[in-house]
């Protein structure tokens, strides 16, 4: 067990408080599961091809499914995210993730959205972040690939958090945009498009800082069952992309 990966006692002292309480039978030990859920995502494996030192690959499973479907990620990555000083710079940005045949091939079933959509580059999911100035993402949210990145803009407005600039690229220049930041007493940093007459002035240097939210993209690419989606359900891949965010910014590594 010592050469896979385990989640530290320091790491699990944060997260265990969000988990549900057992009932009944004793549940079997939770760092052990969610360490190997964690090694799942990570490496894009099927749960059948878990290592055994994690235990039934059932139990991983079952486990990340039940508590998809509880909120329990949610609660965690909102609360981790939420502990953090003010930030003085947001920004924000969006990408695509591919969804793979398994997800993108079936046919839709139930009421809940997929949150998968056909693009040029083919059928796949559309990641929304928001993060501070050191890159750690503070918004995440999930769409189909079409939306365009207004539309996703617009559906986490709410939840900006208070700052004094934005930074975000010009696909998201427009009046009503640059209007709403201003409402709130934001300040947008975000180069004019092409087809604007009239540009608007905007700190260069500034702007430089964008790059932060290209790594966290490029960060949580690195896991592989982030960049391709291969879960059928639009909330156990949207969990999986939590756990991600969850793991490499807002836990300590030691």
């Amino acid at each position: 067990m010592s050469a896979l990966f385990l989640l530290s006692e320091r790491q699990m002292a944060r997260i265990s408080p969000f988990f549900p309480l057992p009932h009944g039978v004793p549940r079997v030990d939770d760092r052990r599961v969610v360490s190997g859920i964690v090694y799942v995502i990570k490496h894009g494996l099927q749960w059948k091809d878990a290592p055994k030192a994690y235990g039934p690959h059932k139990t991983l499973y079952n486990r990340f499914i039940r508590w998809s479907r509880l909120g329990v990620f949610d609660r965690i990555f909102a609360s981790l995210a939420g502990e953090g000083p003010r930030p003085e710079r947001i920004m924000i940005d969006a990408t695509h993730l591919k969804a793979h045949r398994t997800a993108a091939s079936l046919l839709k079933r139930g009421l809940l959205p997929r949150f998968i959509g056909r693009t040029k580059g083919g059928m796949n999911s559309k990641l929304h972040a928001v993060c501070d100035e050191k890159g750690r993402p503070l918004v995440l949210l999930l769409t189909e690939g079409q939306l365009s990145d207004h539309k996703g803009a617009a559906l986490v407005l709410d939840a900006l958090p208070d700052a004094r600039a934005l930074i975000a690229d010009k696909g998201y220049d427009s009046a009503w945009f640059r209007q709403v930041l201003e409402d709130k007493g934001i300040s947008p940093c975000i180069p004019s498009s092409r087809s604007r007459k009239r540009p608007y002035p905007y700190d260069r240097a500034l702007y430089r800082e964008r790059h932060r939210i290209e790594n966290l993209f490029a960060k949580l690419k690195d896991w592989r069952r982030i960049a391709t989606r291969y879960d059928r359900c639009a909330h156990t891949f949207f969990s999986a992309i939590l756990i991600a965010a969850t793991v490499i910014f807002w836990l300590p590594q030691q």
